[in-house]
């Protein structure tokens, strides 16, 4: 066999095949360690890596982390206004750009949001005065800082990148309200997103109690760990993380931490974000029932009245859950509404000022029933009022709840007097209520004394506003005469209406089509308003023309949902908020299948368009605006004729300014006033 000796080679190494096998891992085993000892042995043997290695954390170090610091000060009797000064001296010697600001004349709303732009470290040294309160020249950013904490206007990320320390200044002998300010000034930041660079501090006025044996030395050790800290920031040195996040329970992901790669979502109380690992990861337990102080169930109007009659600890807690609401007495509100604070300050006023002429400085914003017979989608109020059906309350009479009413507006507005910006003309006109919007929360019209509250205003020379929801026909009917009565129609159908409004009654839409009926046998001035939810409500055209049609109302409000944050109750998210363009889109359809309506009017900073009755348009001209000594004069000579003297939405109408004309270049807003921007705003939902 010629191949014999090949095959028996071959054979060999098959049998030999382990051996083989053995020999080729050795081999590469031995080259592979000879390629991990040169790898290694390169740094020393070379030197040609190390020097650009180097030269990048030298130019990492260059990096401003801190553009300077701004020292505010809350001070009634000056020891925080000297503390600044003290702080001030360390920080400058220390080489970094420094200036006091005295709060008071510092604006909040305008300047806030743009230090966290400009890399300041913002120190706050606030005093907490009596009864737990802000001193006097911290009063009005305190409570815009509360306001805004709240505000789904804002965004819970509105302070995002703003870097801050506080120390307060208290007395722990007042142990109700020991270093209150400086918690609470603590905690609004933190709410925004703002990253506190180091823990809370807190001075003692009572040796006994404190710490270091005197508020100096309380302040001059927090000063020290301060100082550090400013330091180690403007190097950008990074604090690694404690394994707790701000609820207080353990890290779920430390890696995450460590690598600085963790996002903040939405929902500031949830989550870490990666640039707080800078700063303090929390500054006190008190911040752990943050999230249960922003939620409050739907109460029940059978279990409030239980509620209401009871102790006292009852009403604080469901003032609580109104948090929005200065409650009055056991059943109403009012609350200081933002244009009337944005017509203060010269900023311009709300869709009611350019369709109507009110002025939103003047303009009290309240309810005599925070009760409501639907749970509407969109609610912003978040359903923390109660529902209900009929009136189950002990009533409170109608002269003390218009009193109290007032006499908290106007304390409301002192609470502006020498706030940056305001205009003291405003101001002093401001504390005079000329106009009244029963529109706050809650259906007014269930008051059993409406039309006494309503003759107390116009005895007042208040005008009056009415919203209601369309479920009471009965009541709608026996309305004495308003400047101008409103119906919210949400929907066009039957289950479009159960679907947004979620109405109580379970023959809600005869009382909705009744309600509709009954607008249209009012003499004086009548609204339809309209809100549009996109995705739910915008489609219904032809079936809005048939609501219009039967109640033939002088006007229509046609305005985009508002986005009022994220709630348990209800699904709504930013894309059911329409674009302007979008209303404008489906209010020039409407108004052309409603052959004896135009449009007239237009609020675009409200997402907002009115559609008008042509009778209100006289020789080319819209005459939309209301005379309001004339209705006074029209409703004193109804009410001194016993109701025999009647009058017409025609006897009180005044001429619209141009600018306030659908299709003027101002879109609604007054030029006497100067439009503000907040920062990064996209869609708008401000609302009205």
């Amino acid at each position: 066999f010629s191949h014999g000796p090949v095959l028996s080679y071959i054979t060999s190494i098959w049998h030999n095949r382990l051996f083989l096998y053995s020999a080729a891992a050795l081999i590469f085993g031995i080259w592979f360690s000879v390629k991990v000892l040169q790898k290694k042995s390169v740094p020393s043997a070379t030197n040609p890596l190390p020097q650009p290695v180097k030269s990048s954390d030298s130019a990492k170090d260059t990096v401003a982390h801190v553009s300077g610091v701004k020292i505010f000060f809350g001070s009634q009797t000056g020891t925080a206004k000297g503390f600044a000064k003290e702080l001030l001296d360390e920080v400058e010697a220390s080489g970094f750009p420094c200036e006091i600001i005295d709060m008071k004349d510092y604006d909040p709303d305008d300047q806030l949001a743009d230090e966290g732009t400009n890399k300041t470290v913002c120190v706050f040294l606030l005093a907490t005065y009596t009864d737990g309160q802000p001193t006097e020249n911290a009063e009005w950013f305190c409570k815009w800082l509360e306001e805004a904490s709240t505000d789904f206007r804002y965004g819970k990320t509105y302070l995002k990148g703003l870097k801050y320390a506080v120390f307060g200044l208290g007395n722990s002998v007042y142990t109700g309200h020991y270093n209150t300010v400086g918690k609470n000034v603590d905690k609004w930041l933190w709410m925004l997103s703002a990253a506190r660079i180091m823990t809370r501090g807190e001075g003692d006025c009572n040796v006994v109690n404190s710490k270091h044996g005197n508020i100096q030395a309380d302040f001059k050790a927090w000063k020290m760990k301060f100082m550090n800290r400013l330091k180690k920031l403007a190097k950008g040195d990074k604090k690694s993380c404690n394994g707790k996040c701000k609820s207080g329970g353990s890290c779920k992901n430390k890696t995450k931490h460590e690598h600085g790669h963790e996002e903040r979502s939405e929902h500031v109380i949830q989550t870490v974000n990666a640039e707080e690992d800078l700063f303090e990861s929390s500054s006190d337990e008190e911040e752990s029932g943050l999230q249960d102080e922003k939620k409050g169930p739907v109460v029940d109007m059978e279990d409030l009245g239980i509620i209401m009659n009871g102790v006292k600890k009852a009403k604080v807690k469901l003032y609580t859950n109104l948090l929005y609401n200065i409650l009055i007495g056991s059943h109403s509100g009012v609350k200081l509404c933002r244009w009337t604070k944005s017509m203060l300050r010269g900023r311009g006023g709300c869709y009611k000022h350019t369709f109507y002429g009110i002025e939103s400085h003047r303009c009290m914003e309240t309810t005599p029933s925070l009760a409501c017979a639907n749970k509407c989608v969109f609610c912003w109020r978040h359903h923390t009022n109660p529902v209900g059906t009929e009136w189950r309350w002990k009533m409170d009479p109608a002269e003390k709840i218009l009193q109290d009413s007032l006499e908290k507006h106007q304390n409301m507005i002192r609470e502006f007097k020498g706030v940056p910006g305001v205009k003291p003309e405003r101001y002093e006109e401001g504390l005079a209520v000329k106009h009244c919007a029963l529109s706050l929360v809650g259906e007014p019209i269930m008051y059993p004394e409406i039309n006494v509250f309503l003759r107390l205003l116009h005895s007042n020379r208040i005008s009056s506003f009415l919203v209601t929801n369309a479920q009471f026909p009965r009541e709608i009917r026996n309305l004495v005469p308003v400047t101008q009565l409103y119906v919210s129609v949400d929907a066009s159908t039957k289950d479009t209406l159960k679907k947004i409004d979620r109405p109580l009654f379970k023959d809600f839409w005869p009382r909705f089509l009744d309600c509709l009926k009954a607008l249209g046998e009012k003499k004086q001035r009548t609204v339809y308003r309209l809100t549009l939810v996109k995705a739910w409500n915008v489609e219904e055209m032809l079936a809005y023309a048939d609501l219009i049609a039967m109640g033939q109302p002088d006007f229509i409000e046609v305005k985009g949902v508002t986005y009022c944050g994220d709630s348990t109750a209800s699904s709504l998210t930013m894309a059911n908020v329409p674009w302007h363009q979008e209303v404008v889109a489906f209010v020039q359809q409407l108004a052309d299948m409603l052959p004896q309506y135009e449009i007239a009017c237009e609020h675009e900073h409200s997402n907002c368009l009115l559609i008008a009755h042509t009778k209100f348009n006289i020789d080319g001209e819209w005459w939309t605006w209301i005379d309001y000594e004339r209705f006074q004069e029209l409703v004193q000579a109804y009410e001194d004729s016993g109701g025999e003297q009647t009058f017409s939405s025609l006897d009180y109408m005044a001429k619209t300014p141009t600018w306030a004309l659908f299709g003027a270049e101002e879109q609604g807003f007054d030029p006497t006033d100067t439009r503000f921007q907040r920062r990064n705003k996209a869609k708008n939902i401000s609302g009205c």
